[in-house]
């Protein structure tokens, strides 16, 4: 079944009437554990498995878990494909990859915790149709001279003209990340995110994972969208005016349409704290790709300095005993020369 995008406006103005007139919990059948460390909000169906929080490895408190309060209701899911089998052998990849990281970082599945989770997304729907006013130019060539050589020198000059126009935008599916408290431009690493095979809703695709409820609704995370969109609309106007060069003095913008989904999207998440700092690698749920931050020894960086200093020394010295010592041509001892006699002159 196809995921049905939701208008923004009535949608919100829904919810917040909900949010302002009904009290205590407002969702039964769902649950939710709120870390007391680092506050994350993690969403979950039936029996709650995980022992630590995904986000930040404290231990999770039982009585910590409550109904679910009211929120947009998710509208889709892009389900799993990478098992936790697969997921381990690519993070312990992964880990086993980072040459300079402590040897203690490399026991997470002690230190750390490891979680299938869902992170909450909206993909925003828009059709927009924008007018504006400002100038064209078109450069041309004007010769000002000639060179030393008599070749003739020119200079590029810009011809402006008004102009003004009307433009037409529609986008779809355009992703948020709607969670705080996650490293934002690793898990944009995992992009592109195939949001077209999201399927509509069913708690059998959440069963067995945690999902990570929104921090920022549609309504927040809505600017960081509309940035994107009219930026593509900045461009369509450029492209529009045409010329070399444009300047845009006026753009109005009407927002026809705007609809949103909320989906949840697939990753496994590895939290391992060290030294008393979070660290987190991320893999995409979908596509196996990994994404994620490691703590450095500075151990092993001195003792990597040090070896190539030494390997460097060892050349030199090498270098300078075969270059340094040769055996010369011809002896070095006192040189003895022979001269002979002159010869008598005879005169006939």
């Amino acid at each position: 079944m196809a995921v049905q995008a939701r208008e923004l406006g009535p949608a919100m103005a829904a919810l917040r009437e909900l949010q302002a007139h009904a009290a205590g919990p407002q969702v039964t059948g769902e649950w939710e554990v709120k870390c007391q460390n680092c506050g994350g909000t993690t969403g979950f169906n039936g029996s709650l498995t995980a022992t630590r929080c995904p986000y930040c490895a404290t231990p999770i408190q039982r009585d910590d878990v409550h109904n679910a309060p009211a929120r947009l209701p998710v509208d889709g899911v892009v389900p799993f494909l990478v098992g936790e089998k697969q997921a381990r052998e690519l993070v312990e990849k992964w880990v086993s990859g980072r040459w300079f990281a402590p040897s203690n970082f490399r026991k997470y599945r002690r230190i750390g915790a490891f979680s299938s989770l869902y992170t909450a997304y909206f993909t925003y729907d828009a059709d927009t149709q924008s007018w504006y006013q400002g100038e064209r130019g078109d450069d041309y060539q004007v010769r000002v001279g000639t060179d030393s050589d008599g070749d003739p020198i020119y200079e590029t000059r810009t011809r402006w003209y008004p102009v003004a126009g009307e433009v037409a935008n529609e986008f779809a599916d355009l992703p948020v990340l709607a969670n705080d408290n996650m490293n934002r431009d690793r898990i944009r690493a995992l992009e592109p995110w195939p949001v077209e095979q999201a399927r509509a809703y069913s708690p059998e695709f959440v069963a067995g994972h945690l999902c990570r409820t929104y921090d920022n609704d549609a309504e927040q995370s809505l600017p960081e969208a509309q940035q994107r969109m009219e930026s593509a609309i900045e461009s369509t106007v450029r492209g529009d005016i045409g010329g070399d060069h444009q300047r845009i003095h006026q753009l109005n913008t009407n927002w026809n349409w705007l609809a949103y989904k909320h989906l949840l999207l697939p990753i496994w998440l590895l939290t391992v704290v060290y030294m008393d700092k979070t660290y987190q690698v991320y893999i995409n749920g979908l596509t196996g790709q990994v994404s994620g931050d490691r703590p450095w020894s500075k151990v092993k960086i001195i003792a990597a300095i040090l070896a190539v200093l030494a390997i460097i020394l060892t050349v030199i010295l090498v270098y300078s005993k075969v270059h340094g010592h040769h055996t010369p041509a011809h002896p070095t001892g006192p040189s003895h020369s022979t001269v002979a006699p002159p010869r008598p002159t005879t005169h006939r």
